[in-house]
Order: structure tokens, then sequence, then C-alpha cells
């Protein structure tokens, strides 16, 4: 069983900066897109960023051109840079595979405690 472990959370004023990370327990990323999802209470978690094997990235539209998604295969981790962030952009951020880089079905059942993003002055 993969276990995922996301990091790099906090509370960051509107227009601030965050970079979150996701750790793999073994070595699977190097064969699969991988993706950050985020989700807000009452809501389903929503793909608002993926990155393939061999670097083509995809952003939701909410996001783009504000966040960046990265990859080191070698550390079995996947970054997401998040700059001038919105307080709409409040939420707890996923990692997992997502099955093609504009969403569907993760790969994985079983998801990670998540990171607690939270924008407010």
């Amino acid at each position: 069983q993969v276990q995922l472990v996301e990091s790099g959370g906090g509370l960051v004023q509107p227009e601030g900066s965050l970079r979150l990370s996701c750790a793999a327990s073994r070595n699977i990323f190097s064969n699969y897109a991988m993706g950050w999802y985020r989700q807000t209470p009452g809501r389903q978690r929503s793909l608002v960023a993926a990155i393939t094997t061999t670097g083509i990235t995809h952003y939701a539209d909410s996001v783009k051109g504000r966040f960046t998604i990265s990859r080191d295969d070698a550390k079995n981790t996947v970054y997401l840079q998040m700059d001038s962030l919105k307080p709409e952009d409040t939420a707890v951020y996923y990692c997992n595979l997502p099955s093609h880089i504009t969403g569907g079905t993760p790969r994985l059942s079983s998801w990670g405690q998540g990171t607690q993003v939270t924008v407010s002055s």
C-alpha cells in the first residue's frame, strides 16, 4: 500500500506564497502523472494541477498563472508552488495520481491526510 504524505500548508495572507510537498512511501511517481487536488467543506475534491512523466503540465483555470507543479522522481516527491494566493484558494490540498492529466478517477483509492491552506488577512 502506497502512502502519500502532504506537507507545507499553513496560514498566509492574500498575495502570499506557499510551497506544498507530497512524498510517496515508495517509488511510484516515475511511471505516472502526478496531481494536486483540493477540497473545501461540502464540495468534492477537484484537480488543480497535474504533471506527466515527461513534464507536461495542466492547471485548472482558477490557478493558472499562479500555481506551478513540479516533480522530483528521485525523491518520490511532487511540489506545488502557490503564488499570489487568494482567499478562495483556502482548502485542504491532497496529492494523487490522476488517470489522465486533466482529471479522471485517481489511481490510488486511499488518500493522505492532506495539508490545510488558509488564505486570510
